[in-house]
């Protein structure tokens, strides 16, 4: 017996493709959710040397260890897909649609850069 999918979870009648909004997630979460968490995991208990600078980070950790930090990474990561597919699906607004993952991305890729010149200095 099939089950009816609610109408803000597929593509149909969508001005946007279902493989690219799958690409821009994979690579956000490539970047901010792996990369990020990896490499500050690295220097917040691994490193002698360096400490995290981002106060929420730091608190985060403080106050709940690691749980704490991938709790925040995964509300921060959860609310980005929450604006994208109500923008994009309910609003047909493509800029939102595509932009938290990309923000994302971007924001990602600078801290595990960042992070691993940190590491390997």
């Amino acid at each position: 017996m099939a089950t009816a999918q609610p109408e803000w979870l597929h593509f149909d009648g969508s001005p946007f493709e279902e493989e690219r909004f799958r690409n821009v997630w994979l690579l956000a979460l490539a970047t901010y959710g792996v990369g990020d968490i990896v490499t500050t995991i690295t220097i917040a208990y691994f490193s002698r040397v360096h400490v995290e600078a981002n106060p929420v980070v730091n608190l985060s950790i403080d106050l709940f260890g690691g749980g704490g930090f991938l709790a925040m990474k995964l509300l921060v990561l959860y609310a980005c897909l929450g604006v994208s597919i109500w923008a994009g699906r309910l609003e047909d607004d493509r800029l939102l649609f595509y932009g938290p993952p990309i923000f994302l991305a971007i924001v990602g890729t600078i801290i595990t850069g960042v992070n691993l010149g940190l590491l390997l200095s």
